[in-house]
């Protein structure tokens, strides 16, 4: 067996990376909710919402502005690709699906679209 080689620190550039890691650079993330299908526009479709909140803060606003009974569906997408759950982090599907302008682009719909 050969001994492996302990580091005493990590390089400048891990350290970095690792140091973003879990982090959001912006406070804010904004959010631009489209209607798809019959469901009604909004007046304001655009919203900020904090990076740390999860993505059930995103539909909660949305069922307020729409004003639906708790027995109403509500459908919501990004990109119009896929329902993301409930618990995932707002920030995180901002990294990962913003569009050029920055926003996250949330489709919602009162009935099941996309698949």
């Amino acid at each position: 067996m050969s001994a492996s080689v302990m580091l005493a620190d990590l390089p400048r550039d891990a350290a970095a990376a690792l140091q973003s890691v879990g982090g959001f650079a912006p406070d804010k993330v904004v959010v631009r909710l489209k209607p798809v299908g019959s469901a009604p526009r909004l007046a304001q479709d655009v919203c900020k919402i904090s990076a740390a909140r999860r993505f059930e803060e995103v539909v909660r606003y949305l069922r307020r502005k729409l004003r639906c009974r708790e027995t109403d569906s509500v459908f919501l997408y990004v990109n119009s690709a896929f329902a993301p759950s409930l618990d995932e982090v707002v920030g995180n599907l901002h990294q990962c699906f913003k569009n050029a302008q920055d926003q996250l682009v949330v489709a919602y719909s009162i009935t099941p679209a996309f698949g």
